[in-house]
């Protein structure tokens, strides 16, 4: 798993953890955040490891030969995916490029390295995570390189899905709305909640329930789709 550490990738991981799963953590160089993350999922009675590094560093993704020539990895969970809000005049070829390689090349590489096991197993799941509102084609005023590359995930996610139906594999982009995470401010979270169905911002748990219940569905009827997890929100106001 891929952003497991805190957000709603760390509900994610939680979620499945409450169903049995095994966890495996890649990334994040805050190593006591990492440790943070691995006690409490071990706490849940699941065994629980980690990879730490920095993986806005990693341009060649050397880092998966570390995961050993067979890994075992029945479910991937790409949920990390860094934001940049800038004007398309304003980006930069640096920009594009980092962007385009941690939010969309990264998970794309990911599935393409647990594919031949899962496919061997006959089973998996791979979860992608879009941005909010990347459950469709859309334009934007300031956040388009971002946009993109999420939006670009739903292909990768059809393309698992009629490509390896019969493996027993299943694919799917979540893409949330307004989410509370500890990550956002006081002033942020308050922005974000008066433009929210009902003006609450969606809870991770809520996001990791749903999540970890479409991917343990057998068979994934959700194969394929891209899922708006938003509430309804309206992109009038966001």
């Amino acid at each position: 798993m891929v952003g497991g550490t805190g957000g709603i990738g760390g509900a994610v991981a939680r979620s499945l953890a409450l169903r049995g799963a095994d966890i495996f953590l890649l990334g994040t160089r805050d190593g006591g955040r990492m440790a943070a993350a691995l006690a409490s999922l071990r706490g849940l009675g699941v065994q629980a490891e980690g990879l730490p590094m920095d993986l806005e560093r990693e341009s060649r993704f050397d880092f998966v030969a570390m995961l050993g020539p067979e890994p075992r990895f029945d479910i991937l969970i790409a949920a990390f995916g860094p934001f940049l809000r800038k004007p398309l005049a304003s980006t930069s070829t640096a920009d594009w490029l980092d962007i385009a390689r941690l939010d969309l090349a990264l998970p794309g590489a990911l599935a393409s390295f647990v594919l031949p096991g899962m496919v061997e197993r006959k089973w998996g799941r791979i979860v992608f995570f879009g941005g909010t509102g990347t459950d469709t084609i859309r334009g934007y005023s300031t956040n388009s390189a971002y946009a993109a590359a999420k939006t670009g995930l739903g292909v990768l996610a059809k393309s698992v899905a009629i490509q390896h139906a019969s493996d027993g594999i299943g694919a799917f982009v979540a893409c949330p709305g307004l989410v509370d995470t500890e990550y956002l401010d006081s002033a942020t979270r308050r922005a974000l909640a008066a433009k929210s169905p009902g003006g609450m911002l969606i809870q991770t748990d809520a996001i990791g329930e749903t999540v970890a219940t479409l991917a343990a569905a057998d068979p994934c009827l959700a194969s394929g789709s891209i899922v708006a997890m938003d509430g309804g929100l309206s992109f009038a106001k966001a």
